[in-house]
C-alpha cells in the first residue's frame, strides 16, 4: 500500500451527509475532535464524534459505536455512509458514534490502539461501557484484533469488504456476533475473503451478505448497507425491542441521505478514504499480469 500522510483534524469530512436537512433525520450534534492515544507514538488519533441532541447514558444503554476505514485511513468509510450512518445511530436510537481516522494507517498494531483510545474517550464523556465495531477494507484487521483483545465490551464486529490478513482476531469472537458484507464483483478484494472470515469465525451468531455485481465500495447497494448495519449494531447493543415496537425506526434507518453514486465517491475523497492505495475497483488494464482482476 503507497504510504499516507497523517491527517489534519479540520480536513476530515463531510461532517453530515448532504441531504440530511432534506429529510426526516435532522442531524445530530456532530464536530471534530482529537482522540489521545499513550502507546510509543503518543499522538492524537483525529476524529468526528456524533452525539444525541439529548444524552441519557441509561436510554443509550452504555452503548456507543465506533466506525473505521481502509488502508488509507478516513471518516467517510464505504460509498461514504459513515456520516449518513453516524447520525441515525445518534438521533434514533441515542447513542454516540466515533469515525475514527488512523495515526498511522496500514499498520495493525497503532490502528488497533486507536480504537481503544476512542473506548477510553466515550468512557469519560459518555460513561460507555458496550461497543459495536465496523470496518471497511483493511479496517477488518483492527476491529477483529480488539474484539479479540477486549471481549468484556466489544459486544459485536461489522465489516465491509475485509481483508483477510491480520484477522485471527476473529476466531475469538464467538458467541459475539458478526456481520460480514462484500460484494461479488469486487476487483481489489475478493468476496472470497468473507467467505474465509465466515468459515473462520466458527459457531455462533454469524450472517454472511454478499451483494450481487457490487464493488469494493458497495456503491450499488450503499442505502441497503448501511441500513443493515444500523440494524446489527442496534440488535447487538440491545435496541431489538425499541425496533420492534416502533418499526418506523428502521424505515429511517433506510432512508438514502446521498445524493447520488458520485457524491458517495465525492465523500469518499473528502473523508481521505481513498488513499494508501484504497479504491473502488482494480484498474484492470494496469494490474500486473499475477493478479487477478
Amino acid at each position: 500500500m503507497a504510504a499516507v500522510r497523517p491527517h489534519t483534524l479540520h480536513s476530515l469530512g463531510p461532517v453530515h451527509p448532504p441531504k440530511v436537512e432534506k429529510r426526516a433525520i435532522k442531524p445530530s450534534i456532530a464536530r471534530h475532535v482529537n482522540i489521545r492515544v499513550n502507546d510509543p507514538l503518543d499522538h492524537d488519533a483525529p476524529a468526528i464524534l456524533h452525539e444525541p441532541r439529548s444524552y441519557s447514558a441509561v436510554e443509550a444503554k452504555g452503548s456507543a459505536v465506533v466506525l473505521v476505514s481502509g488502508a488509507g485511513g478516513g471518516v467517510s468509510g464505504p460509498s461514504g455512509i459513515y456520516a449518513s450512518l453516524a447520525d441515525k445511530l445518534a438521533l434514533l436510537l441515542g447513542i454516540p458514534c466515533i469515525r475514527l481516522d488512523y495515526r498511522r494507517p496500514a499498520r495493525t498494531e497503532y490502528c488497533s490502539a486507536d480504537i481503544v483510545a476512542s473506548f477510553t474517550y466515550l468512557r469519560k464523556h459518555f460513561n460507555s461501557s458496550s461497543f459495536v465495531l465496523v470496518g471497511w477494507s483493511f479496517g477488518g484487521s483492527p476491529c477483529f484484533t480488539v474484539a479479540a483483545q477486549q471481549p468484556e465490551c466489544v459486544r459485536g464486529v461489522a465489516t465491509v469488504a475485509s481483508q483477510t490478513a491480520q484477522t485471527a482476531g476473529i476466531q475469538k469472537l464467538s458467541p459475539r456476533p458478526v456481520l460480514l458484507l462484500h460484494g461479488t464483483d469486487d476487483t481489489v478484494l475478493s468476496p472470497t475473503c468473507s467467505e474465509t472470515l465466515y468459515r473462520e469465525y466458527g459457531n455462533g451468531p454469524r450472517e454472511l451478505k454478499l451483494l450481487p455485481g457490487d464493488d469494493h465500495g458497495l456503491t450499488k447497494h450503499a442505502p441497503e448497507v448501511e441500513k443493515m448495519i444500523f440494524e446489527f449494531a442496534a440488535k447487538t447493543l440491545g435496541f431489538e425491542k425499541l425496533l420492534n415496537q416502533q418499526p418506523m425506526v428502521l424505515d429511517q434507518a433506510g432512508e438514502d441521505l446521498v445524493e447520488s453514486r458520485d457524491e458517495r465517491i465525492r465523500e469518499m475523497g473528502e473523508g481521505h478514504d481513498l488513499e494508501g492505495g484504497e479504491r473502488l475497483r482494480r484498474d484492470v488494464c494496469r494490474a500486473k499480469p499475477n493478479l487477478e482482476a
